[in-house]
Protein backbone atom coordinates (compact mmCIF):
# COMPACT_ATOMS: atom_id res chain seq x y z
CA UNK A 1 0.00 0.00 0.00
CA UNK A 2 1.51 2.92 -0.77
CA UNK A 3 -0.85 6.14 0.33
CA UNK A 4 0.72 8.47 -2.05
CA UNK A 5 3.65 8.96 -0.16
CA UNK A 6 6.24 6.96 -2.34
CA UNK A 7 7.26 5.54 -5.56
CA UNK A 8 6.60 1.51 -5.22
CA UNK A 9 9.38 -0.69 -7.19
CA UNK A 10 6.98 -3.11 -8.40
CA UNK A 11 7.28 -4.72 -12.07
CA UNK A 12 5.61 -8.22 -12.02
CA UNK A 13 7.48 -9.05 -15.54
CA UNK A 14 11.01 -8.49 -14.70
CA UNK A 15 11.59 -6.79 -17.45
CA UNK A 16 14.63 -3.79 -16.92
CA UNK A 17 13.17 -1.87 -20.16
CA UNK A 18 9.71 -1.29 -18.43
CA UNK A 19 11.70 0.19 -15.57
CA UNK A 20 10.73 3.70 -14.43
CA UNK A 21 14.13 5.59 -14.38
CA UNK A 22 15.20 7.33 -11.37
CA UNK A 23 15.54 11.09 -12.49
CA UNK A 24 12.48 11.07 -15.40
CA UNK A 25 10.45 13.58 -15.20
CA UNK A 26 11.70 15.18 -12.07
CA UNK A 27 10.18 18.45 -11.14
CA UNK A 28 13.84 20.11 -9.91
CA UNK A 29 11.43 23.48 -8.77
CA UNK A 30 11.82 24.04 -5.38
CA UNK A 31 9.30 24.41 -3.37
CA UNK A 32 9.30 27.74 -1.53
CA UNK A 33 6.53 27.39 0.65
CA UNK A 34 9.02 28.32 3.91
CA UNK A 35 12.48 28.90 3.85
CA UNK A 36 15.23 29.59 6.49
CA UNK A 37 16.64 32.71 6.00
CA UNK A 38 20.21 30.38 6.36
CA UNK A 39 19.55 28.03 4.06
CA UNK A 40 20.96 30.29 1.27
CA UNK A 41 24.17 31.25 3.13
CA UNK A 42 25.47 28.46 4.99
CA UNK A 43 28.61 28.93 3.41
CA UNK A 44 32.12 28.69 5.54
CA UNK A 45 29.78 28.70 8.84
CA UNK A 46 28.98 25.31 8.43
CA UNK A 47 30.45 22.46 9.56
CA UNK A 48 30.30 20.44 6.60
CA UNK A 49 31.48 22.46 4.24
CA UNK A 50 34.29 21.34 2.79
CA UNK A 51 32.10 18.42 2.47
CA UNK A 52 29.70 20.51 0.75
CA UNK A 53 32.31 22.06 -1.47
CA UNK A 54 34.74 18.59 -1.97
CA UNK A 55 37.52 20.00 -0.59
CA UNK A 56 40.54 17.25 -0.30
CA UNK A 57 39.98 13.60 -1.48
CA UNK A 58 36.72 12.20 -1.98
CA UNK A 59 35.64 8.78 -2.91
CA UNK A 60 34.81 7.84 -6.00
CA UNK A 61 31.23 7.63 -7.64
CA UNK A 62 28.54 5.99 -6.84
CA UNK A 63 27.62 7.67 -3.70
CA UNK A 64 25.20 5.51 -1.04
CA UNK A 65 24.25 5.72 2.74
CA UNK A 66 22.34 2.90 4.24
CA UNK A 67 21.09 2.38 7.46
CA UNK A 68 20.17 -1.38 7.86
CA UNK A 69 17.73 -0.69 11.09
CA UNK A 70 15.55 -4.04 12.50
CA UNK A 71 12.58 -3.24 10.45
CA UNK A 72 13.44 -1.15 7.68
CA UNK A 73 16.39 -0.33 5.83
CA UNK A 74 16.95 2.91 4.63
CA UNK A 75 19.27 4.07 1.66
CA UNK A 76 20.46 7.45 0.33
CA UNK A 77 22.17 7.69 -3.18
CA UNK A 78 23.55 10.86 -4.68
CA UNK A 79 22.47 11.44 -8.25
CA UNK A 80 25.12 14.40 -10.03
CA UNK A 81 23.44 16.33 -12.38
CA UNK A 82 26.57 17.92 -13.54
CA UNK A 83 27.59 14.88 -15.47
CA UNK A 84 28.82 17.02 -19.16
CA UNK A 85 31.63 18.14 -17.05
CA UNK A 86 32.79 14.61 -16.36
CA UNK A 87 34.25 11.55 -17.49
CA UNK A 88 32.15 9.13 -19.53
CA UNK A 89 33.50 6.01 -17.58
CA UNK A 90 31.61 8.26 -14.71
CA UNK A 91 28.35 8.46 -16.55
CA UNK A 92 28.13 4.64 -17.65
CA UNK A 93 28.28 3.91 -14.21
CA UNK A 94 25.80 6.32 -12.92
CA UNK A 95 23.43 4.99 -15.86
CA UNK A 96 23.64 1.57 -14.33
CA UNK A 97 22.64 2.84 -10.73
CA UNK A 98 19.68 4.28 -11.55
CA UNK A 99 18.26 0.90 -13.19
CA UNK A 100 20.17 -0.97 -9.99
CA UNK A 101 17.37 1.21 -8.01
CA UNK A 102 14.39 0.65 -10.32
CA UNK A 103 15.03 -2.88 -10.24
CA UNK A 104 12.13 -5.03 -8.85
CA UNK A 105 14.35 -7.81 -8.04
CA UNK A 106 15.68 -5.49 -5.57
CA UNK A 107 12.91 -4.69 -3.37
CA UNK A 108 9.89 -7.04 -4.73
CA UNK A 109 6.88 -5.55 -3.94
CA UNK A 110 7.73 -3.41 -0.75
CA UNK A 111 10.60 -1.34 -1.95
CA UNK A 112 9.99 2.37 -2.04
CA UNK A 113 11.23 5.13 -3.41
CA UNK A 114 10.19 8.48 -1.36
CA UNK A 115 9.89 10.70 -4.26
CA UNK A 116 8.08 13.65 -2.22
CA UNK A 117 11.24 13.82 -0.08
CA UNK A 118 13.78 14.23 -2.65
CA UNK A 119 15.95 17.51 -2.46
CA UNK A 120 17.16 18.36 -6.07
CA UNK A 121 19.70 21.07 -6.80
CA UNK A 122 21.83 20.15 -3.64
CA UNK A 123 25.64 20.76 -3.44
CA UNK A 124 27.55 17.86 -2.60
CA UNK A 125 30.86 16.84 -2.39
CA UNK A 126 31.59 19.72 -4.85
CA UNK A 127 28.97 18.00 -7.34
CA UNK A 128 25.55 19.68 -7.97
CA UNK A 129 22.92 17.06 -7.79
CA UNK A 130 19.70 15.36 -5.72
CA UNK A 131 19.53 12.78 -2.85
CA UNK A 132 16.89 9.75 -3.35
CA UNK A 133 15.59 8.40 -0.42
CA UNK A 134 14.45 4.66 -0.94
CA UNK A 135 13.11 1.94 1.90
CA UNK A 136 12.80 -0.96 2.14
CA UNK A 137 12.44 -4.13 4.76
CA UNK A 138 15.03 -4.95 6.44
CA UNK A 139 13.72 -9.24 5.63
CA UNK A 140 14.42 -8.70 2.15
CA UNK A 141 17.72 -8.09 2.67
CA UNK A 142 19.25 -10.95 1.53
CA UNK A 143 17.51 -10.43 -1.88
CA UNK A 144 19.16 -6.94 -2.09
CA UNK A 145 22.55 -8.82 -1.82
CA UNK A 146 21.40 -11.43 -4.47
CA UNK A 147 20.04 -8.25 -6.85
CA UNK A 148 23.79 -6.88 -6.68
CA UNK A 149 25.05 -10.15 -7.58
CA UNK A 150 22.67 -10.20 -10.51
CA UNK A 151 23.64 -6.63 -11.47
CA UNK A 152 27.28 -6.96 -10.95
CA UNK A 153 27.29 -4.43 -8.51
CA UNK A 154 31.11 -5.70 -7.60
CA UNK A 155 31.99 -3.76 -10.21
CA UNK A 156 31.20 -0.54 -9.95
CA UNK A 157 32.54 -0.69 -5.94
CA UNK A 158 34.33 -2.80 -3.72
CA UNK A 159 32.81 -1.31 -0.21
CA UNK A 160 29.51 0.73 0.65
CA UNK A 161 29.14 2.44 3.58
CA UNK A 162 26.47 1.40 6.25
CA UNK A 163 25.18 2.34 9.89
CA UNK A 164 22.81 0.33 11.87
CA UNK A 165 22.47 -2.85 13.71
CA UNK A 166 22.01 -4.74 10.15
CA UNK A 167 25.67 -3.48 9.44
CA UNK A 168 27.19 -6.00 11.63
CA UNK A 169 24.10 -8.89 10.93
CA UNK A 170 24.82 -8.42 7.44
CA UNK A 171 28.51 -8.31 7.23
CA UNK A 172 29.19 -11.41 6.27
CA UNK A 173 26.27 -11.55 3.84
CA UNK A 174 28.30 -9.01 1.27
CA UNK A 175 30.97 -10.10 2.12
CA UNK A 176 30.57 -14.21 1.29
CA UNK A 177 27.69 -13.51 -1.24
CA UNK A 178 29.10 -10.40 -3.74
CA UNK A 179 32.50 -9.70 -2.38
CA UNK A 180 31.44 -6.67 -0.73
CA UNK A 181 32.84 -4.90 2.21
CA UNK A 182 30.35 -2.65 4.88
CA UNK A 183 32.46 0.50 5.65
CA UNK A 184 30.57 0.66 9.60
CA UNK A 185 29.46 3.77 11.07
CA UNK A 186 28.19 4.31 14.81
CA UNK A 187 23.95 4.67 14.04
CA UNK A 188 23.83 7.85 17.14
CA UNK A 189 26.73 9.78 15.58
CA UNK A 190 24.96 9.13 11.78
CA UNK A 191 21.63 10.40 13.37
CA UNK A 192 22.83 13.59 14.82
CA UNK A 193 25.35 14.46 11.80
CA UNK A 194 22.48 13.38 9.97
CA UNK A 195 19.87 15.63 11.02
CA UNK A 196 21.99 18.53 11.02
CA UNK A 197 22.78 18.37 7.83
CA UNK A 198 19.26 17.90 5.98
CA UNK A 199 18.01 20.69 8.34
CA UNK A 200 20.45 23.17 7.38
CA UNK A 201 20.51 21.82 3.20
CA UNK A 202 16.97 20.87 2.48
CA UNK A 203 15.63 23.88 0.00
CA UNK A 204 12.63 24.30 2.41
CA UNK A 205 11.84 24.10 5.81
CA UNK A 206 12.76 20.56 7.75
CA UNK A 207 11.51 21.50 10.77
CA UNK A 208 7.71 21.79 12.55
CA UNK A 209 5.70 21.72 15.36
CA UNK A 210 1.88 21.35 15.81
CA UNK A 211 0.16 24.75 16.65
CA UNK A 212 -2.45 24.46 18.99
CA UNK A 213 -1.59 21.24 20.47
CA UNK A 214 -3.23 21.19 23.20
CA UNK A 215 -6.72 20.80 20.61
CA UNK A 216 -5.13 17.69 18.50
CA UNK A 217 -8.78 18.08 16.14
CA UNK A 218 -7.79 21.60 14.84
CA UNK A 219 -3.55 21.77 15.42
CA UNK A 220 -2.07 22.30 12.60
CA UNK A 221 1.52 21.87 11.56
CA UNK A 222 3.85 25.25 11.19
CA UNK A 223 7.85 25.46 10.27
CA UNK A 224 10.03 26.20 13.27
CA UNK A 225 13.77 27.86 12.94
CA UNK A 226 15.89 24.95 14.11
CA UNK A 227 19.04 27.09 13.41
CA UNK A 228 20.00 27.22 17.11
CA UNK A 229 18.15 24.24 18.81
CA UNK A 230 20.80 23.55 21.61
CA UNK A 231 20.15 21.89 23.52
CA UNK A 232 17.35 19.01 22.58
CA UNK A 233 16.21 15.67 23.11
CA UNK A 234 16.22 13.32 20.16
CA UNK A 235 13.52 10.74 20.38
CA UNK A 236 14.47 8.37 17.43
CA UNK A 237 11.47 5.85 17.44
CA UNK A 238 12.13 2.69 15.29
CA UNK A 239 11.82 -0.91 16.08
CA UNK A 240 12.56 0.56 19.18
CA UNK A 241 13.31 4.05 20.75
CA UNK A 242 16.66 5.91 21.72
CA UNK A 243 16.66 9.16 23.61
CA UNK A 244 19.72 11.45 23.26
CA UNK A 245 20.29 14.52 25.22
CA UNK A 246 22.37 17.25 21.91
CA UNK A 247 23.75 20.18 23.46
CA UNK A 248 25.98 20.92 20.46
CA UNK A 249 26.90 19.31 17.28
CA UNK A 250 29.72 17.50 18.94
CA UNK A 251 28.17 16.97 22.51
CA UNK A 252 25.67 14.51 22.61
CA UNK A 253 25.07 11.48 24.72
CA UNK A 254 22.65 8.50 25.05
CA UNK A 255 20.19 9.09 28.04
CA UNK A 256 17.32 6.51 28.01
CA UNK A 257 15.32 4.17 25.52
CA UNK A 258 12.33 1.90 25.47
CA UNK A 259 11.84 -1.36 23.74
CA UNK A 260 8.42 -0.52 23.50
CA UNK A 261 8.84 1.43 19.69
CA UNK A 262 6.83 0.65 16.02
CA UNK A 263 8.06 -2.96 16.08
CA UNK A 264 6.17 -3.39 19.12
CA UNK A 265 3.19 -1.28 17.09
CA UNK A 266 3.29 -3.41 14.05
CA UNK A 267 3.74 -6.74 15.98
CA UNK A 268 1.12 -6.42 18.41
CA UNK A 269 -1.43 -4.99 15.50
CA UNK A 270 -0.70 -7.79 13.19
CA UNK A 271 -1.08 -10.46 15.88
CA UNK A 272 -4.65 -8.56 17.67
CA UNK A 273 -6.15 -7.36 14.03
CA UNK A 274 -4.66 -9.81 11.19
CA UNK A 275 -3.13 -6.87 9.22
CA UNK A 276 0.50 -7.24 7.59
CA UNK A 277 1.82 -4.36 7.48
CA UNK A 278 2.74 -0.90 8.92
CA UNK A 279 0.35 1.29 6.62
CA UNK A 280 -2.42 -1.23 7.03
CA UNK A 281 -2.11 -0.86 10.75
CA UNK A 282 -2.10 3.03 10.54
CA UNK A 283 -5.33 3.16 8.43
CA UNK A 284 -7.08 0.89 10.81
CA UNK A 285 -6.11 2.94 13.86
CA UNK A 286 -7.29 5.87 11.48
CA UNK A 287 -10.50 4.53 11.85
CA UNK A 288 -10.50 3.37 15.74
CA UNK A 289 -11.40 4.51 18.52
CA UNK A 290 -9.51 3.55 21.48
CA UNK A 291 -12.57 4.18 24.54
CA UNK A 292 -13.73 1.03 23.87
CA UNK A 293 -10.36 -0.76 24.69
CA UNK A 294 -8.73 1.61 27.28
CA UNK A 295 -10.60 2.15 30.11
CA UNK A 296 -10.09 6.27 30.73
CA UNK A 297 -10.41 8.19 33.84
CA UNK A 298 -13.95 8.99 33.62
CA UNK A 299 -14.28 5.53 33.55
CA UNK A 300 -13.23 5.09 36.68
CA UNK A 301 -14.38 8.80 38.49
CA UNK A 302 -17.50 9.41 36.63
CA UNK A 303 -15.40 12.56 35.01
CA UNK A 304 -12.40 14.29 35.82
CA UNK A 305 -9.92 13.22 38.58
CA UNK A 306 -10.24 16.96 39.82
CA UNK A 307 -8.01 16.80 42.61
CA UNK A 308 -4.81 16.21 40.54
CA UNK A 309 -5.37 17.42 37.13
CA UNK A 310 -6.23 14.49 35.48
CA UNK A 311 -9.02 14.92 32.71
CA UNK A 312 -11.82 12.16 32.37
CA UNK A 313 -10.88 11.82 29.00
CA UNK A 314 -7.49 10.40 29.28
CA UNK A 315 -5.81 6.80 29.61
CA UNK A 316 -6.32 5.66 32.93
CA UNK A 317 -5.75 1.63 32.27
CA UNK A 318 -4.24 0.60 28.22
CA UNK A 319 -6.50 -2.07 27.27
CA UNK A 320 -8.73 -2.48 30.43
CA UNK A 321 -11.99 -3.00 29.33
CA UNK A 322 -10.58 -6.12 27.26
CA UNK A 323 -10.61 -7.99 31.03
CA UNK A 324 -14.37 -8.56 30.51
CA UNK A 325 -15.76 -10.74 27.57
CA UNK A 326 -18.63 -8.65 26.46
CA UNK A 327 -15.78 -5.76 25.53
CA UNK A 328 -14.01 -8.50 23.83
CA UNK A 329 -16.90 -9.63 21.60
CA UNK A 330 -17.64 -6.35 20.67
CA UNK A 331 -14.40 -4.76 20.20
CA UNK A 332 -13.27 -3.80 16.10
CA UNK A 333 -10.00 -4.46 14.79
CA UNK A 334 -10.04 -0.88 14.41
CA UNK A 335 -10.21 -0.11 18.10
CA UNK A 336 -7.86 -2.58 18.73
CA UNK A 337 -4.91 -0.85 16.04
CA UNK A 338 -6.21 2.65 17.70
CA UNK A 339 -5.84 1.84 21.50
CA UNK A 340 -2.37 -0.20 20.49
CA UNK A 341 -0.88 2.75 18.57
CA UNK A 342 -2.43 5.44 21.52
CA UNK A 343 -0.48 2.59 23.78
CA UNK A 344 2.91 2.57 22.44
CA UNK A 345 2.35 6.33 22.08
CA UNK A 346 1.81 7.52 25.49
CA UNK A 347 4.24 5.39 26.89
CA UNK A 348 7.43 7.15 24.56
CA UNK A 349 5.67 10.42 25.50
CA UNK A 350 6.01 10.14 28.88
CA UNK A 351 9.51 8.65 28.70
CA UNK A 352 10.87 11.85 26.51
CA UNK A 353 8.91 13.71 29.28
CA UNK A 354 10.38 13.01 32.03
CA UNK A 355 14.12 12.55 30.13
CA UNK A 356 13.87 16.34 29.17
CA UNK A 357 12.97 17.48 32.48
CA UNK A 358 15.74 15.50 34.05
CA UNK A 359 18.34 17.05 31.68
CA UNK A 360 16.28 20.54 31.55
CA UNK A 361 15.81 20.66 28.12
CA UNK A 362 12.65 22.20 26.78
CA UNK A 363 13.19 20.61 22.90
CA UNK A 364 12.12 17.66 22.45
CA UNK A 365 12.85 15.85 18.54
CA UNK A 366 10.65 13.08 17.44
CA UNK A 367 12.25 11.19 14.40
CA UNK A 368 12.26 7.71 13.00
CA UNK A 369 10.03 5.81 10.50
CA UNK A 370 7.56 5.14 13.31
CA UNK A 371 6.07 8.87 12.32
CA UNK A 372 5.69 7.90 8.94
CA UNK A 373 2.02 8.37 7.77
CA UNK A 374 1.23 8.77 11.07
CA UNK A 375 -0.25 12.06 12.38
CA UNK A 376 -1.99 10.39 15.28
CA UNK A 377 0.93 9.77 17.17
CA UNK A 378 2.69 12.77 15.72
CA UNK A 379 -0.37 14.99 17.24
CA UNK A 380 -0.56 12.72 20.65
CA UNK A 381 2.94 13.27 21.29
CA UNK A 382 2.52 17.47 20.50
CA UNK A 383 -0.22 17.32 22.94
CA UNK A 384 1.08 15.27 25.38
CA UNK A 385 4.38 17.43 25.79
CA UNK A 386 2.21 20.33 25.65
CA UNK A 387 0.13 19.38 28.48
CA UNK A 388 1.51 17.77 30.87
CA UNK A 389 4.70 20.35 30.95
CA UNK A 390 2.15 22.80 31.35
CA UNK A 391 3.56 24.51 27.70
CA UNK A 392 7.41 24.12 28.66
CA UNK A 393 7.95 21.55 26.63
CA UNK A 394 7.87 21.79 23.05
CA UNK A 395 7.55 18.88 20.38
CA UNK A 396 9.27 19.22 17.24
CA UNK A 397 9.46 16.77 14.45
CA UNK A 398 11.25 16.43 10.65
CA UNK A 399 10.30 15.73 7.24
CA UNK A 400 13.10 12.95 6.43
CA UNK A 401 11.82 11.31 9.49
CA UNK A 402 13.78 7.54 9.33
CA UNK A 403 16.28 8.71 7.14
CA UNK A 404 18.75 10.81 8.98
CA UNK A 405 20.87 7.48 9.98
CA UNK A 406 21.49 6.95 6.39
CA UNK A 407 22.69 10.79 5.45
CA UNK A 408 24.91 10.91 8.54
CA UNK A 409 26.31 7.36 7.10
CA UNK A 410 27.37 9.05 4.07
CA UNK A 411 28.40 12.30 5.31
CA UNK A 412 30.52 10.06 7.16
CA UNK A 413 32.39 8.18 4.45
CA UNK A 414 32.85 11.52 2.68
CA UNK A 415 34.38 13.00 6.15
CA UNK A 416 36.93 9.62 6.50
CA UNK A 417 37.91 9.94 2.71
CA UNK A 418 38.76 13.57 3.27
CA UNK A 419 40.68 13.36 6.84
CA UNK A 420 42.50 9.92 5.58
CA UNK A 421 43.56 11.46 2.44
CA UNK A 422 42.06 7.72 0.60
CA UNK A 423 39.40 6.86 -1.78
CA UNK A 424 37.57 4.39 1.10
CA UNK A 425 35.44 2.45 -1.77
CA UNK A 426 38.66 1.01 -3.39
CA UNK A 427 39.47 1.06 -6.97
CA UNK A 428 36.87 0.27 -9.98
CA UNK A 429 37.41 -3.02 -11.22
Amino acid sequence: MDNGEGERFVNGNGVEDDLVELTENHDRTHNHHHHHDHKASNGSSSPTNSIVEGHGPIPPMPWFGMDIGGTLTKLIYFEPTDTQFYEEEEVETLKRIRKYLTGNVAYGKSGIRDKHLEMNCVKFGGREGSFHFIRFPTSEMLSFIEMAKAKNFPSLATSICATGGGAYKFEQDFKGIVNLNLLKFDELDCLIKGIHFIDRHNPVCECYYFANASQPDISEKQPYDFRDPYPYLVVNVGSGVSMLAVRSPTDYRRVCGTSLGGGTFLGLCCLLTGCETFEDAIELASCGDNSSVDKLVKDIYGGDYERFGLPGNIVASSFGHMMTSDRRKSVSREDLAKATLVTITNNIGSISRMCALNEKIERVVFVGNFLRVNTISMKLLAYAMDYWSRGMLKALFLEHEGYFGAMGCLLELMRTSTMDGEQLLGERQ
